[in-house]
């Protein structure tokens, strides 16, 4: 991994700055909990140096506890090219990834008190799976609700009674600090931030170049599987669909979600229709059969099941309503793509 120079003209006249991202890196590191975001801030310094030259985009920097600049092992073996730890002033966006060192890597008092400094310099503080016990260490999640990935969500609630873990969300922001659930979720928050500083133009741009959804919102279920749709910027349609892919199994009738949205029924219809480009109807059965298909896809439960927790009632309804959208039944489908029962 290297930095990317994404400062773009506007920042080499020395008028502004880039934002400097910070990525930490140790031995045993998740190496897409590193790169997946990497490469979202990348491809928004592109989008930045082209279609917005004012703006100076993005710096990207790798730094890791070490006498000075190398290779760091990743828990895949994989390496990665780390600069040594240095003065954290200048960081906008500290980035703290997971993975099977993090644990190690929490009681690393030289990185912990680095860490601690760059946060209190930075902007804000990301953390990436299993990274969130890194920032727990540090003492930046105190009185804080934070995801993580589930598998470490209970030791990480058990080590720091003093934060609110929550396992179920894709990703969490309070205030300063966002975190986020396992291993691809950072590309989701990384998204995110993204959006929040150049706009949902920039992040749908860079959604599309890597092949992923651009939103899975905050207190979606990490099993759980996203729509593709425009960003809407309205508001009021903007919450509905958020309610949407927070609980498909919620009532999302259209009086609920107007009620939500604090329009009238009919208004609420109308402007969805407009905004999004289908009926609310047609959208929320598209985020219903997307999480169905999720929920099949893991095994383990029966399609009556899936059709209950997915909003669908019945499993006539949901076989009806995957075959519309998927082709197959939903039988058929987790037959092919769940794992084998042992």
């Amino acid at each position: 991994m290297h930095g990317v120079d994404a400062t773009g003209p506007a920042a080499h006249s020395g008028a502004v700055a880039a934002r400097t991202v910070a990525f930490v890196a140790f031995p045993g590191v998740q190496p897409l909990d590193l790169a997946g975001p990497h490469e979202v801030f990348a491809g928004a310094a592109r989008w930045a140096a082209h279609h917005r030259p004012a703006d100076p985009g993005y710096a990207l920097r790798v730094v890791a506890a070490g006498p000075g600049p190398g290779p760091v092992p990743a828990e895949s073996g994989l390496r990665l090219f780390a600069e040594p730890l240095s003065d954290p002033d200048g960081i906008d966006t500290l980035v703290l990834p997971g993975g099977d060192g993090v644990w190690a890597a929490a009681e690393d008092d030289i990185l912990l008190r680095w860490i601690g400094e760059a946060a209190a310099a930075a902007r804000r503080v990301a953390t990436v799976c299993t990274g969130a016990a890194l920032a727990a260490a540090a003492g930046l999640l105190d009185g804080r609700r934070v995801t993580t990935h589930w598998a470490g969500a209970g030791r990480l609630a058990r080590e720091h009674p003093g934060v609110t873990v929550d396992p179920d969300p894709i990703w969490i922001r309070d205030g300063d600090v966002w975190t986020s659930a396992g291993v691809t979720s950072g590309i989701d928050l990384a998204l995110a931030l993204v959006e929040d500083d150049l706009g949902a133009e920039a992040a749908q741009v860079v959604a599309r170049w890597l092949v992923v959804f651009l939103r899975r919102p905050g207190g979606q279920s990490q099993f759980a599987s996203p729509v593709w749709s425009e960003p809407v910027e309205r508001p009021p349609i903007r919450a509905a669909q958020d309610l949407i892919h927070a609980d498909p199994g919620a009532d999302l009738s259209v009086p609920a979600l107007a009620r939500h949205a604090g329009l009238s029924a009919r208004h609420f219809t109308r402007l969805f229709h407009l905004e999004v480009g289908e009926p609310p109807g047609r959208y929320v059965e598209r985020v219903r059969v997307e999480a169905a298909r999720r929920l099949l896809e893991e095994g383990g439960t029966t399609v009556d099941v899936v059709a209950r927790r997915c909003g669908f009632g019945a499993a006539e309804t949901l076989r009806r309503a995957f075959h519309r959208h998927v082709g197959v039944s939903p039988a058929a489908y987790r037959e092919r793509f769940a794992p084998p029962v042992v």
